[in-house]
């Protein structure tokens, strides 16, 4: 099989998404831009022209209720956000409006909308260009919130994302976007709401999100010198969230640490706890849950102090270490 790097696997997804779907398109702000998009839209524009790959103005809460619309009227669009950051300016239509009318209408109307955010950070962003919100979406009744870690996912989720019936948050990380992986030519999807096994370990789990489930495979390849076997969860979807897979790698390894790219906070790594703690797998830990994510602080604009506050495998190396020693 071929491979490409994810980056690559998004354009193609879109690409045959859009060519096969009538009723798909493309809308938002630098979607003809690599500036703004990486090269995940190249050579869009020019095959499907601007009725359905639509670059629009900044004004992402207009744009969003644009896209809702059309998804009220029967049209599945895809809305780009070249940073997920000021999503929080459509926030009304996203929390208010899309997340519930499939609920306020008895289940009889549907918004198969795809809300494509991007993790844009590093580089001397600073704070209003480098959050990771997926712990805000995912928080929101009637969104489903996806995470693919890989080329391959990267593809199939996006597909899965515009073939749902009703709202999906498909979030990539540009930190992912020269990561290189085996990709079908052919459509494909991949299943919403099934988590993955990375690598397979006895001594511990990590469970990663996006960007970390790459930190987590490369801090297990560090720990399998020291004869730590580390076993690797991608989840892959948030919400749902695949419960089956992570009780059982849990009860398995009986150790339990969790990394994501967002705040600790009340974020993604808290609720994974939670979700042990009322489970019978609690009850079989041998050391308490550890959490690797970022600190409750703003991102800085330093790239000496963007290396202290970004975690990455050193940390998930340093935090198993930990566990398997209790």
């Amino acid at each position: 099989m071929r491979e490409i790097s994810y980056a690559e696997a998004i354009n193609e997804a879109l690409r045959q998404i859009i060519a096969k779907n009538t009723r798909a398109f493309l809308i938002g702000q630098g979607v003809t831009s690599p500036w703004y998009v990486g090269n995940t839209t190249v050579g869009l524009i020019d095959r499907f022209g601007p009725g359905r790959i639509i670059d629009t103005p900044i004004s992402e809460n207009s744009v969003t209720g644009v896209a809702l619309g059309a998804a009220l009227a029967g049209l599945h669009p895809i809305v780009c956000f070249p940073r997920m950051d000021f999503m929080y300016y459509a926030m009304d239509q996203i929390a208010n409006h899309i997340a519930n009318w499939h609920y306020m209408f008895g289940g009889q109307l549907s918004v198969p909308l795809t809300l494509w955010a991007i993790i844009n950070r590093g580089g001397e962003q600073a704070a209003q260009h480098s959050q990771a919100l997926q712990a805000v979406f995912a928080h929101i009744p009637g969104l489903k919130v996806v995470l693919p870690s890989t080329p391959y996912d990267a593809k199939g989720l996006l597909v899965a994302s515009v073939e749902e019936n009703n709202p999906v948050v498909y979030i990539d990380d540009r930190w992912l976007y020269k990561h290189v992986g085996e990709v079908p030519e052919e459509l494909y999807s991949v299943q919403i709401g099934k988590g993955e096994v990375r690598r397979e370990g006895k001594d511990a789990t990590v469970v990663a999100t996006s960007f970390m489930v790459q930190e987590a495979i490369r801090a297990s390849e560090i720990l399998d010198k020291e004869g730590i076997g580390v076993e690797v969860l991608d989840l892959r979807s948030l919400k749902p969230l695949d419960e089956d897979l992570l009780f059982g790698s849990v009860k398995k390894t009986r150790r339990l640490v969790v990394a994501d790219g967002g705040w600790k906070t009340f974020g993604v790594t808290a609720e994974i706890s939670a979700r042990i703690a009322e489970s019978e797998a609690f009850t079989l830990l041998k050391a308490p849950i550890i959490r690797v994510a970022l600190p409750d602080a703003p991102a800085p604009a330093s790239s000496v102090l963007e290396k202290v506050y970004y975690p990455r495998a050193e940390k998930i190396v340093t935090a198993v270490r930990k566990v398997v020693e209790m």
